[in-house]
């Protein structure tokens, strides 16, 4: 196609635009099991409109797909989200949301490629499908805090309890966290900045 001196070309909207004081990027990791509240988070805390690739749940889901507790859930994670969020006015968090279905984790491997991070979004509903998703991050090395969503109908237990229950080494911070909300999402993305800043410490 033939562009004529009078057409116009957009760019991105001013406010997707990359702060010019940015010096440094970190990939960060989203996951969990389906319907935990990945997309909300990313949604809540990202400063430029998301990239989301949801989908219309089928009937092919049937029998296929685990929605226990996410019953009402009608649109679903196919691909990734993606957002961003300035920590400081130099570095700069890029967010990625993986796919929960168990169907789409083999799509984790590009996702998990480079990345700094994870925060795993736990649902006390349905702690079961937490274990894969820690034990791969484990299997790949990479580091994650849990943040656990909290769930108006979802039972509740003490940060000790589900250590025990996700069997997990106590230098794994926990923290409590509601991904409607910008401020709580951000929180959880310091604590797993902290994490990070404390593992490069310990090993100068």
């Amino acid at each position: 196609m033939d562009f004529k001196s009078s057409d116009t070309i957009t760019g991105p909207s001013s406010e997707d635009v990359l702060p010019h004081t940015a010096t440094a990027a970190v990939k960060v990791v989203i996951v969990g099991g389906f319907g935990v509240g990945k997309t909300t988070m990313v949604g809540s805390v990202s400063e430029i409109r998301p990239l989301t690739t949801e989908e219309t749940m089928t009937q092919a889901g049937i029998g296929v797909d685990d929605n226990y507790g996410s019953e009402t859930k009608t649109a679903t994670t196919v691909a990734m989200d993606f957002g961003r969020i300035s920590i400081t006015e130099e570095l700069v968090l890029y967010l990625f949301g993986t796919p929960g279905q168990e169907r789409f984790w083999f799509l984790w491997n590009g996702l998990f490629e480079g990345a700094l991070g994870a925060v795993v979004l736990l649902d006390t509903r349905r702690l079961e499908v937490s274990f894969d998703v820690i034990g791969r991050l484990e299997e790949r090395g990479v580091p994650f805090v849990v943040a656990v969503n909290d769930f108006p109908d979802a039972p509740h237990h003490s940060m000790e309890t589900l250590r025990r229950a996700l069997d997990l080494d106590e230098d794994v911070p926990m923290v409590k966290c509601d991904a409607r909300q910008r401020a709580s999402s951000r929180d959880t993305l310091l604590t797993l900045m902290r994490y990070l800043h404390t593992l490069t410490v310990a090993r100068v």
